[in-house]
C-alpha cells in the first residue's frame, strides 16, 4: 500500500473500522435486545454521576457498562454507542489517555459531561 496516499489508507480504516462496529452491534442487540438502548441510558447516567467537570476514560465507562451487566459478544459493539452518545451530546471528547486494555499503547478516548446534561 505505499503508493496509496495516506488519506485513502486513513479514511478506508475509518470505513473498515465502523463497519466492523456497526455488525458487532447489530450482533449484541440480537443477543441481548436493547442492547443499544440500555447502553446509552448507561453512559447517560455514568456521565450525569460524575462530579461536575470531570474526565471520564471510554475504557472506564465501557468497563461500568460490562459490570451493570451490558456485555455485548464484542466489545467493539460499544463503538456505535458512543458515537450516538456524542451527537445526542451526552458526552464529548476532550483528549486521550493510554489504554489499559491496549497494553498502554495510545488511543484511548477521555470524555467530560456533554452539553446536553450541562
Amino acid at each position: 500500500m505505499a503508493g496509496v496516499p495516506f488519506i485513502t489508507r486513513t479514511r478506508m480504516a475509518r470505513k473498515l473500522g465502523t463497519e466492523a462496529g456497526a455488525r458487532a452491534e447489530q450482533r449484541a442487540n440480537e443477543d441481548a435486545p436493547g442492547f443499544s438502548e440500555l447502553a446509552l441510558a448507561h453512559i447517560r447516567e455514568t456521565m450525569l454521576a460524575a462530579p461536575a467537570g470531570a474526565t471520564l476514560r471510554g475504557e472506564d465507562i465501557t468497563n461500568s457498562a460490562k459490570l451493570a451487566g451490558l456485555r455485548p459478544p464484542d466489545d467493539r459493539a460499544f463503538g456505535p454507542v458512543f458515537a450516538k452518545a456524542i451527537k445526542q451530546g451526552l458526552l464529548e471528547p476532550v483528549g486521550y489517555a493510554p489504554r489499559v486494555k491496549g497494553h498502554g499503547t495510545a488511543g484511548g478516548r477521555v470524555y467530560a459531561r456533554g452539553r446536553s446534561l450541562a
